[in-house]
């Protein structure tokens, strides 16, 4: 028979769940709400004053084309990061789930870049990179490539991929290490005995059977490539060149600080969490329909 825990009265579930809300209403709620009621002001850079424009902010910056080129940069970046660290981490992980001799040592050093805080990475790849003392400059220039992230936006962009990735691929390959592991052996050992390949076991069996896993790290690496990126970003170009690495969250940043246009950080704001939301309902709404739990 199962048995069941119940409460009596609803104050003992209220009091255990209140420190969440609380945490949830002064770190997100307060926040979002206030970006909200600037998002229709204009105030000034001293914080004096501030004129009511309605949705103003909202029409000047649909109207900007910096603004739009800000989107298509977004979606690039955000889709190259998610493929990138998530291919990289399956192939890892089966790799890993293979291996016998010597697995605990390989993945602890598989794991050890996730402990690695996104400006930190950032500058590691900045100095490895760079275009006077980067040893990896020093070695395409030997091969007669002139790398220069500082002049060029598609290697800019390239960089702060593969340096936003790398700091991804640890988290990705635990989640997806476990869901390997979580598969039972005998299925796959039944369809090596009929002759299926390699490859044809991991298209026909352990995809599938990933899929849930898979779902999960698509969520959450394309929230990741929304907000997260932004000391990657911040540490190695700073936006350029030429804003070919401006991100949304970028601008929110240069906008509003660098800037000190405050109304219209505060939109794009609210613009941005209104994009990720909109993302995460089509991604549960649509490509959920796919998985096979």
């Amino acid at each position: 028979m199962e048995k069941r825990v119940t409460f009596k009265g609803i104050w003992l579930p209220l009091l255990l769940v209140l420190p969440q809300i609380v945490i949830t209403a002064v770190f997100f709620f307060y926040p979002a709400g206030q970006a909200i009621w600037q998002s229709l002001f204009i105030p000034d850079p001293f914080g004096l004053s501030m004129q009511y424009v309605g949705l103003g902010n909202f029409e000047y910056l649909l109207s900007n084309s910096y603004y739009r080129t800000s989107f298509v940069t977004t979606a690039v970046f955000s889709i190259l990061v998610t493929v990138v660290s998530m291919g990289i981490a399956l192939y890892l992980a089966l790799l890993a789930d293979r291996l016998i001799k010597g697995s605990g040592v390989y993945r602890t050093l598989l794991i050890w870049p996730y402990a690695v805080a996104p400006a930190v990475a950032g500058v590691l790849w900045l100095f490895m990179f760079n275009t006077r003392v980067g040893v990896v400059t020093w070695y395409l220039g030997a091969l007669g490539y002139d790398w220069n992230h500082v002049l060029n936006g598609g290697e800019a962009m390239g960089l702060v991929v593969v340096a936003s990735a790398w700091g991804r691929i640890s988290y990705n390959f635990l989640f997806f290490l476990a869901g390997l592991q979580a598969i039972p052996k005998s299925v796959i050992e039944a369809a090596a005995i009929d002759g299926a390949h390699f490859w044809t076991r991991i298209r026909t069996i352990v995809l599938p059977l990933l899929s849930p896993t898979t779902f999960f790290l698509l969520v959450v690496n394309i929230v990741y490539a929304f907000f997260e990126t932004f000391g990657v970003i911040h540490t190695i170009t700073s936006g350029g060149p030429q804003q070919s690495t401006t991100i949304l969250v970028y601008k929110v940043f240069s906008d509003g600080f660098v800037g000190q246009d405050l109304g219209s950080s505060a939109a794009q704001s609210v613009i941005l969490l209104f994009i990720v939301g909109l993302l995460t309902i089509i991604q549960f709404k649509f490509i959920e329909r796919r998985v096979n739990y």
